[in-house]
């Protein structure tokens, strides 16, 4: 594992506005070439984290690193590292995006145009590049958004609630954009309350709940948590009267299919048991949840999916 310090890191990180804590100490780390989702119930604080990392506003308390360095003593120099989509990103409606891109070029210092043609067929807008953004639908306007957040080639993308408005086509096209950066090596953190989506389009997640981190990991890690086997079976009797001599509940879930609360590295016995009885097996997994199920179980609120 590569020791180099995370691309984000934040510690303590605080958020007080008045009486109301937005932010209540939140520690994260983003390593480097990952997809990483930022997910919470509107109100969690996501918004507010966004803020704080990218110096939109000052934290109560706490630290942001980017890079291995602070923040707040190196945010111009971190920040030409970093390209950002936020709520509510406008272009103008009757200019091109070709044109668009280059008016956000300028601002920020300008690029080659060539990065300009480059970064519009990154996103899949060649086609449509002198097409007046007018016209543009809300998934190739946040393709272009995505365009212009990385003009620059930042190492470091990140991404609010980016797949919002957006019809499932708009999702899906998104998600596999997304999927190709962090692929190429791009380190992206996506903040969503869409569950199904950052199931689909990050490698590892936090889950933040009232201002503060709840569960953090790998999705596939924390989609294949607890001590669960599936089975499926070629005799039901029979495997049951073998599982019961275990020292693992087993219970039938439907035809073929037993479902034991038994650790993963008890199959091997589990299938000898089994097979003592001929009794054989078709299929033996561990179980998998969603995202969405984790989510519900850790925040018991309703969640948009």
């Amino acid at each position: 594992m590569s020791s180099s310090p995370p691309v984000l890191k934040t510690s303590g990180l605080s958020k007080r506005y008045g009486k109301r804590l937005a932010l209540a100490g939140l520690d994260l780390e983003v390593p480097s070439g990952r997809v990483f989702g930022f997910l919470g119930p509107n109100g969690a604080g996501k918004t507010t984290a966004i803020s704080l990392i990218l110096g939109l506003i000052s934290p109560t308390s706490g630290r942001v690193e980017l890079f291995g360095e602070d923040a707040r003593r190196q945010l111009a120099a971190s920040l030409k590292r970093v390209g950002a989509i936020l709520e509510g990103v406008a272009f103008y409606p009757h200019l091109s995006a070709r044109d668009n891109l280059r008016i956000c070029a300028a601002i920020s210092g300008g690029v080659a145009a060539a990065r300009i043609e480059e970064t519009l067929r990154l996103v899949g807008l060649s086609g449509r590049a002198r097409d007046k953004v007018r016209g543009y639908s809300m998934g190739m306007r946040q393709r272009l958004a995505l365009a212009a957040a990385l003009l620059h080639d930042p190492e470091l993308l990140v991404l609010d609630e980016p797949t919002n408005g957006l019809d499932p086509a708009g999702m899906r096209e998104f998600r596999d954009l997304i999927r190709e950066l962090g692929r190429s090596g791009k380190t992206v953190f996506v903040s969503s309350h869409l569950l199904g989506e950052v199931e689909q389009m990050c490698d590892e997640v936090a889950i933040v709940k009232e201002g503060r981190v709840i569960a953090s990991g790998a999705v596939a890690d924390l989609v294949r948590q607890g001590d669960a086997l599936d089975l499926r079976v070629t005799d039901v009797a029979a495997a049951m009267e073998a599982l019961a001599a275990l020292p693992w509940p087993a219970v039938l879930v439907d035809g073929d299919r037993l479902s034991i609360e038994a650790p993963r590295d008890s199959a091997a016995e589990i299938s000898r048991a089994l097979a003592e009885r001929q009794v054989y097996l078709y299929e033996l997994r561990p179980r998998e949840t969603s995202l969405e199920e984790i989510f519900l179980e850790l925040t018991s609120e309703e969640v948009v999916s």
